[in-house]
């Protein structure tokens, strides 16, 4: 399935029906009157989260939503039938923006939440509604009112315990693959993962659910490599757990990097709470792994782990890591 973040769309809820101008003419009954029923509510759109949803890929070929209108009122005080509701299914971490892409109107956080975006219209009155001491036999009714209608923005920011950031090919695919069901593309080259992935992993009882963010490269928040399209992205998660390649010449520098993209798309990234893998353990020496974090040490005060995703072998501590980390 095709991961799409981003969508703009039209609403248009239902209009309201018109009011019936009737009379009665029955036979044996001598007096008529007026007998003309109400109009029917148009139909509202409703936005609904489902937990079930990672993308807003079915907003991307319709792109014009439409609730139904209500039926106009008819003779012996028929109510025309009300319009049904249009319900908008959304992934968790959708977020409504107006037209202008930057007024926030609604942000969903939980399963099965809901926010009514367009009200239909108003049925109009028939006639029966305008009889009076004065006037018995009114003509006038009244039309439906109109339903609200106008474009939004669906924009998605991955809810995730744990987002898993670092520099293109530091085995952030590798590492979701390890740990949980998820089934990302994993090759050697740069930008393999162009959109994120999600999976969840188990431990103890425990599950913690993992987020693979598009790898961060210099310029990203200019724009360069992928962009700061996926850094909203970070915003919604838990804790990061920034992998980085131990074979790179600088550790610091890869580190700082990344922390520094992060810093101008939105300072308080940087106040999460953060778990230092250095991962391809397998691809260095012992004595040249102890030197390279010497020097990591002396610039950077924070816990780190080595591992390495090649044998298999540290996928456990990884796992309670995560789950200890993510309580």
């Amino acid at each position: 399935m095709k991961f799409l973040d981003q969508a703009k769309i039209y609403i248009k809820a239902g209009n309201g029906g018109s009011g019936s101008a009737s009379f009665r003419r029955e036979k044996f009954i001598e007096y008529g009157g007026p007998d003309g029923g109400d109009g029917g509510d148009g139909g509202s759109i409703i936005v609904e989260c489902d937990r079930n949803l990672n993308t807003l890929i079915d907003f991307r070929y319709a792109q014009h939503f439409k609730a139904q209108h209500g039926k106009s009122g008819s003779k012996r005080n028929k109510t025309g039938a009300n319009g049904k509701d249009l319900i908008l299914k959304v992934p968790v971490g959708t977020q409504i923006y107006e037209e202008d892409n930057n007024s926030l109107i609604y942000d969903f956080t939980k399963n099965k939440e809901k926010y009514l975006i367009a009200s239909g219209g108003k049925g109009g009155l028939g006639n029966v509604r305008f009889k009076s001491s004065t006037n018995r036999a009114p003509k006038k009714k009244t039309n439906g009112k109109i339903g609200e209608e106008f474009w939004i923005w669906l924009q998605l920011k991955v809810i995730a315990d744990v987002g898993i950031i670092g520099k293109p090919n530091a085995g952030k695919s590798s590492l979701l693959a390890a740990v949980t069901r998820a089934k990302p593309k994993v090759a050697n080259y740069p930008f393999t993962t162009i959109n994120p992935n999600l999976g969840v992993t188990y431990y103890d009882g425990k599950e913690v659910t993992l987020a693979d963010i598009p790898g961060l490269v210099e310029g990203a928040h200019r724009g360069v490599g992928l962009g700061d399209k996926f850094l909203r992205h970070i915003e919604r998660c838990k804790i990061l757990l920034h992998l980085i390649d131990i074979s790179e010449d600088d550790l610091f520098n890869v580190y700082k990097n990344v922390k520094f993209e992060m810093s101008n798309y939105d300072k308080n990234l940087c106040n999460k709470k953060e778990i230092i893998f250095f991962n391809k353990s397998d691809l260095l020496e012992e004595t040249e792994i102890t030197e390279k974090l010497k020097e990591f040490k002396k610039k950077v005060k924070a816990k780190y782990e080595v591992i390495s995703l090649y044998s298999n072998k540290d996928i456990q501590k990884i796992k309670k890591l995560l789950i200890k980390n993510a309580d």
